[in-house]
């Protein structure tokens, strides 16, 4: 029997400007109108693979069971790259091969990998420029309705992955970078708590960041005075740098890319 998919979850680089989230929702819910449609993030920035890849691998778990998750950050659509269907223990995922699900995928053993390929379930005629439409929504819609994966294409033995900047070590310093950046301004980096905490231990620190030092975690915003800032722990458990009630990325002139160092004092 079927699998039941329980809903979608649709994350781009779309914007809300334009038509492209609707017209790809409107293809779906043509194949089947009964499942339901989440929007997990549509602001990802233009063709930024490694920030999508990031939001998945913080959001997916808290899905129920079964969900498709579809991702369209593609800036390699209309090329020799594959669109992939990937399925894991409790969930589907759908995107271009370019690496943006490698992060959710890291420790997320995967049952099975399908390069999309059978036109049978492709929107004619085929856009170029609009696979999100064509290739992926569709395939999302007839998935939902119990297709089974191997219908959709052959087999794959593995995905992509992104080439990431790993927090390296470097005698007294644990070096790594901002990765992402929220509505908020916050700075979100590549340095996991774990990491921070393997890394310290016992002993004293200091955070370094586009000239700024601070001396010890907060656990909340509130633990210091408005515009003062600190380091947190996200709620993805990255070590996160923000300014209370104020904006990070413009109280400090960062952005992505910017270096971080946590160094034993």
């Amino acid at each position: 029997m079927p699998e039941k998919i329980p809903c979608i979850s649709l994350l781009t680089d779309f914007g809300l400007q334009d038509n492209f989230v609707g017209v790809m929702k409107a293809v779906i819910l043509k194949i089947n109108p009964r499942v339901r449609i989440i929007d997990l993030c549509h602001q990802v920035r233009p063709q930024d693979i490694l920030e999508a890849a990031f939001l998945l691998k913080g959001s997916f778990r808290f899905f129920p069971r079964g969900t498709v998750h579809l991702v369209v950050v593609d800036p390699g659509v209309g090329s020799k790259r594959k669109s992939i269907l990937v399925k894991t223990k409790d969930f589907y995922f759908i995107a271009p091969d370019n690496g943006v699900l490698s992060l959710a995928l890291a420790d997320e053993p995967i049952q099975k990998i399908i390069e999309i390929t059978n036109e049978k379930y492709f929107l004619k005629p085929l856009s170029p420029t609009f696979h999100g439409r064509d290739i992926f929504a569709p395939v999302a819609g007839y998935l939902s309705l119990g297709k089974s994966m191997d219908a959709f294409g052959k087999r794959l033995n593995a995905i992509r992955k992104l080439d990431l900047a790993m927090p390296r070590r470097m005698k007294d310093k644990l070096i790594g970078e901002v990765i992402y950046i929220d509505r908020f301004g916050n700075l979100i980096t590549n340095i996991h708590k774990d990491q921070f905490r393997d890394f310290v231990a016992n002993s004293h620190f200091k955070i370094c960041i586009a000239g700024k030092e601070l001396r010890k975690l907060s656990r909340s915003y509130q633990e210091v005075g408005v515009n003062k800032p600190l380091a947190i722990f996200s709620s993805f458990g990255n070590l996160e740098i923000s300014v209370r009630e104020a904006n990070a990325r413009k109280f400090l002139s960062v952005d992505k890319g910017m270096p971080i160092q946590i160094v034993k004092t």
